[in-house]
């Protein structure tokens, strides 16, 4: 009894860990791409620029009790805050009953939340930083169960084989489709993105080949009804494809779709 209920004390510190990271993310989201001090200044409203107290930081709590506005000039604050900490505590709450404090736990938590950092930045900027790309595509090959030279060669066959179907879809939607719709903003758009790479050499490294191609698939499935909306609705030709990417990995890492189709099969 003294024993399930430590385990359920560590389980809970492990949720409340994962929403003080997930702040701490939402730092990161916010000022890396302005190249920012992640350290300095304190955390301040954006709209008002009044350092915001501790009472008012609190992971996920302050959100509710504030109605999603800024304590001091009740501007609204964007609900990716509150859903970055919340990914953020689930995700460490579910590798914490997967692995408990080991190893595993802290190296496969750490790229889940680098992937979580790069998916908000790039809907926020559509760019990544470089180096956070980099960072997540060493971790994989620390969490990966593939011996080495198998990750590597995961790698290159699943991220070489997008570069060559990037230039055949760049191809058509520069001089074809730009023709056909006559939109001159196409003809300089690029299908793929230069961070999808890494993140598909990643997803194949922790997944394996089979099982990065059924991650990519459902990417695909999620991003279609946003990159609609995105084309015809907000007319915008851009869609960031890492968060569906990620998302995708995130499906087939947790559930494992590939051994229930083996088994369908």
């Amino acid at each position: 009894m003294i024993l399930i209920q430590e385990s359920e004390d560590l389980e809970l510190f492990s949720f409340i860990f994962g929403a003080v990271i997930g702040s701490f993310l939402n730092v990161l989201i916010s000022r890396l791409p302005q190249g920012l001090s992640i350290v300095t200044p304190r955390s301040f409203c954006p709209s008002c620029k009044k350092t915001i107290p501790w009472y008012y930081n609190i992971p996920l709590i302050s959100y509710i009790f504030l109605k999603a506005k800024c304590g001091f000039c009740k501007e609204k604050i964007p609900a990716s805050y509150f859903i970055v900490e919340l990914l953020s505590a689930c995700l460490t709450l579910v590798f914490f009953i997967k692995f408990q404090l080991s190893y595993e736990f802290f190296i496969s938590i750490t790229l889940f939340y680098v992937l979580l950092t790069l998916c908000f930045i790039d809907f926020k900027h559509k760019a990544v930083p470089d180096y956070l790309l980099l960072i997540a595509l060493v971790l994989s090959f620390f969490v990966t169960t593939q011996p080495l030279v198998e990750a590597f060669k995961s790698a290159f066959i699943f991220s070489g084989a997008f570069v060559l179907l990037n230039f055949v879809l760049t191809f058509y939607v520069q001089n074809i489709k730009s023709k056909l719709t006559k939109n001159e903003n196409l003809r300089t758009q690029e299908a793929l993105g230069e961070g999808d790479i890494p993140i598909l050499a990643l997803i194949a490294v922790v997944l394996g080949v089979k099982a990065a191609i059924i991650a990519v698939f459902l990417a695909s499935i999620f991003a279609i009804i946003p990159s609609i909306y995105s084309s015809f609705v907000k007319k915008d030709v851009q869609t960031p494809f890492i968060p569906y990417l990620v998302l995708g990995f995130y499906v087939e890492y947790f559930f494992v779709l590939e051994d229930f189709l083996k088994v369908s099969i």
